[in-house]
C-alpha cells in the first residue's frame, strides 16, 4: 500500500465558519497537539482581512505562537500581495492561493474575474519567487452552487497555467461536496496525465453529499497520495446553502490505515485531540470515528442473563 500524506486544515478551513470566535489560546493548544500527530502540513491560518474573516484576525500571534515540530510544514492562505508579504514576516513554510474554476463562485467569493484572479495571483507567485513555497487551490474543480457541471478541461488548463508559473503544489478542491467517485478517478487521471510528476497533486473533498471518504477512496485508487481534511468535520462554503463541511481527518485516516496505507499519523493520539474539539468550538462535531472509536478498539463480551 501506498504512503499517503495528510494536510490538516481545521484552524484555517474548519474554522472560519464557526461562529463564535475560538480564543487565540485555544488555537495555539490545538495546533501544538496536531503538530505531535504525524501531519505533513498543517493549514494554520489566513491572513485575508480581519473583516473579511473576524476568526482568522489573529493570524500573526497564532503564527508567532506555535511550537514548530522538524517535519511538518506550517501553510498559511493569503488573497492578495499584502497577504503574502504578512505571511513571508510570520515565516510560513508555504503560501496557499485561492481562485475558483467557475466564474460565478469566483466572483462571489473573491469579487474578482477569473482572469484577474490569475493576473493577482500570478504577482504573488512572482514575489514570492523562492521564500517559500507556493500552492494553489482550485475552488469548485468538481461543480459550481451556481452553474453547475465544470468542465473538466477547464480545471485541467488552470492546473497546467499554474504548474507553468512554477508553482509546488496544486489542489483541486470540492468546495461544495459535488464531487462523485467515477468523476474524481477520471479527474486524478487526467490531471496526473498532463502535469510534472514533480508537482504536489492534492485533492479536498467535502461531505457536504456522504460522498467525502467515497471520493477520497477514488482519488487513492487513482494514484493520488495527498488530502486535505479538517478535524472533526468542520468547514464549509459561504457561498452555497447547506453546503457542510470538510471530510473529517479522523475518518479518512482511518479508513486508509485499516486498509494498509501508511499516513505517517498517529491515529490514537489524534483521536484524543478530536475528542476535545467539540469543547473548544461549543457544540458537537460529525466526525464518526471520535465516537465510535477505531475498528480494533474492542470491548468485553456482555454477561449472559442468569
Amino acid at each position: 500500500m501506498s504512503r499517503v500524506f495528510f494536510h490538516e486544515v481545521v484552524t484555517r478551513d474548519g474554522f472560519q465558519m464557526e461562529p463564535e470566535f475560538v480564543p487565540t489560546d485555544a488555537k495555539v493548544a490545538l495546533l501544538d497537539a496536531l503538530s505531535d500527530c504525524g501531519y505533513a502540513k498543517i493549514e494554520v491560518t489566513s491572513f485575508t482581512s480581519a473583516k473579511a474573516i473576524p476568526m482568522l484576525r489573529d493570524a500573526e500571534e497564532v503564527m508567532g505562537r506555535i511550537r514548530r515540530v522538524p517535519g511538518v510544514e506550517y501553510a498559511v492562505l493569503v488573497p492578495n500581495l499584502r497577504g503574502a508579504e504578512r505571511a513571508l514576516e510570520s515565516r510560513a513554510d508555504e503560501l496557499n492561493l485561492v481562485m475558483s474554476c467557475s466564474e460565478s463562485h469566483n466572483q462571489a467569493n473573491l469579487r474578482m474575474s477569473r482572469a484577474q484572479s490569475f493576473a493577482a495571483l500570478s504577482d504573488v507567485i512572482r514575489m514570492v519567487d523562492d521564500q517559500a513555497a507556493v500552492n494553489v487551490s482550485l475552488s469548485t474543480a468538481f461543480g459550481c452552487p451556481m452553474e453547475g457541471d465544470v468542465p473538466q478541461a477547464t480545471v485541467l488548463e488552470l492546473a497546467q497555467r499554474f504548474a507553468d508559473l512554477g508553482v509546488r503544489g496544486v489542489t483541486v478542491c470540492d468546495t461544495t461536496g459535488m464531487a462523485n467517485p467515477v468523476q474524481v478517478q477520471a479527474m486524478a487521471e487526467a490531471l496526473q496525465r498532463v502535469l510534472p510528476a514533480s508537482l504536489q497533486l492534492v485533492m479536498h473533498f467535502h461531505n457536504t453529499r456522504g460522498m467525502g471518504l467515497a471520493n477520497v477512496l477514488a482519488a487513492v485508487q487513482a494514484g493520488i497520495v495527498r488530502f486535505d481534511g479538517s478535524l472533526g468535520g468542520l468547514g464549509g462554503c459561504p457561498f452555497a446553502p447547506g453546503a457542510s463541511g470538510n471530510i473529517a481527518s479522523e475518518d479518512a485516516l482511518h479508513m486508509l490505515q485499516t486498509m494498509g496505507h501508511d499516513t505517517g499519523v498517529d491515529l490514537e493520539r489524534l483521536l484524543a485531540v478530536s475528542r476535545d474539539l467539540p469543547a473548544v468550538v461549543g457544540h458537537d462535531v460529525p466526525a464518526q470515528v471520535s465516537k465510535a472509536g477505531p475498528v480494533w478498539q474492542l470491548h468485553p463480551a456482555p454477561c449472559a442473563p442468569a
